[in-house]
């Protein structure tokens, strides 16, 4: 007779799951994990972990003050990325730019106006400190905009026309403001969710094991797919509301829109759960202790999820060889949808293809489950 199609089987598997959820009750840290530490990720990610540059320290040498250099002063002032500091030489300004007190220079030399009002290239010279690479490419480019605004900026007040090669007509979409949380908080969802379900289920076959209780269902009635089934059910419970917190926080505390469908989020949700789920249980099958069981799902799971799904690491700028790595981890899929419903909306063609790929990794992992899961003593 086919599984759960008679009374027993049914039986056999609501008591499976009371029981998995009595563990859960009587072990704190499950909870604390699927509940407590989502919170305590996104208030580090969203308050903390920031990649937008703002209030740069940024030194401008200022040799012979006078409108033209006290218009160009302001322009840094009023600038949401800097915040100048003067200097009248600029061997002082190296020596701080040196201590890190700044990360940047802007040298306005003492024939900066009479070159401007001449017609010549206007003599200031821009030193960053590239220790921070990211960084200094940043404020290379923020310096550039600020110059090249300020110059149109005189030039109309002249009556003038800036000749530029080109006018660069910007707009961006999706995230408009460039806030750096509008993508980091979808993003942290799946790493969040890979932590629930992979960790938790990788050590409730080893936890059966170290406690000496696995002979004891070996012996019983219950079948090996309701042995699983009593396994996964609570955890995926579990971890579906922590998700259902991390949405609301992400949504009213950090004000991240989403624009997208609730129910598409939560459907690809699911399958990313059953996913996690799904690869925690087979570590856990094949890895007989908890200690290793934990280890070895941070290894394989969290720490993929984290570096190589496109959350924080845009997966375009990594090498080849890493990009075709990151074709089987489970959160570059589901990073892909989290980002598009939150921001974009529901964009078919990103979604059906990401929840494609992840029902594929599902049946394999549940293939392989099913394979290494038996009920007799190796």
């Amino acid at each position: 007779m086919p599984v759960f199609t008679d009374k027993l089987a049914r039986m056999r598997l609501r008591g499976m799951v009371r029981k998995e959820f009595l563990q859960i009750w009587r072990d704190p840290s499950s909870i604390a994990v699927a509940f407590i530490l989502p919170i305590v990720l996104l208030f580090l990610f969203g308050y903390g972990v920031s990649l937008d540059a703002r209030d740069i320290p940024l030194g401008l040498v200022v040799e012979q003050p006078d409108g033209d250099t006290a218009s160009l002063v302001g322009a840094f002032r009023r600038s949401d990325y800097f915040s100048p500091v003067i200097y009248h030489s600029i061997q002082q300004a190296q020596v701080d730019l040196a201590q890190r007190k700044i990360d940047g220079v802007l040298w306005l030399r003492s024939n900066f106006s009479r070159q401007l009002l001449d017609g010549g290239e206007s003599p200031i010279a821009l030193r960053v400190n590239g220790v921070d690479a990211n960084q200094a490419r940043l404020i290379e480019g923020y310096v550039q905009g600020v110059w090249l605004t300020w110059l149109s900026h005189q030039a109309g007040l002249q009556g003038d026309v800036l000749p530029l090669p080109a006018v660069l007509e910007q707009r961006v979409w999706f995230n408009s403001a460039l806030i750096s949380r509008q993508f980091l908080v979808p993003g942290l969802l799946a790493v969040i969710m890979t932590l629930i379900g992979s960790l938790l289920t990788s050590m409730v076959v080893a936890r059966e094991w170290e406690r000496g209780t696995m002979e004891a269902l070996m012996v019983t009635p219950i079948r090996i797919p309701e042995l699983l089934l009593g396994k996964l059910i609570p955890y995926f419970i579990l971890g579906m509301g922590g998700m259902l917190l991390t949405v609301l926080l992400a949504r009213w505390q950090f004000a991240v829109p989403l624009r997208g469908s609730f129910w598409l989020l939560l459907l690809c949700s699911a399958i990313f759960m059953l996913v996690a789920l799904a690869m925690g249980l087979l570590i856990s099958i094949l890895a007989k202790n908890q200690f290793v069981a934990g280890q070895i799902a941070i290894v394989i799971t969290f720490l993929p999820a984290f570096i190589l799904s496109g959350f924080i690491f845009d997966i375009g700028s990594m090498p080849a060889a890493i990009q075709v790595i990151t074709h089987i981890v489970p959160a570059r899929y589901f990073v892909a949808i989290l980002q598009t419903l939150f921001l974009a909306g529901n964009l078919w063609p990103v979604v059906l293809a990401n929840t494609g790929a992840m029902l594929l990794m599902l049946l394999i992992f549940l293939l392989l489950v099913r394979r290494k899961a038996h009920k007799h003593l190796e």
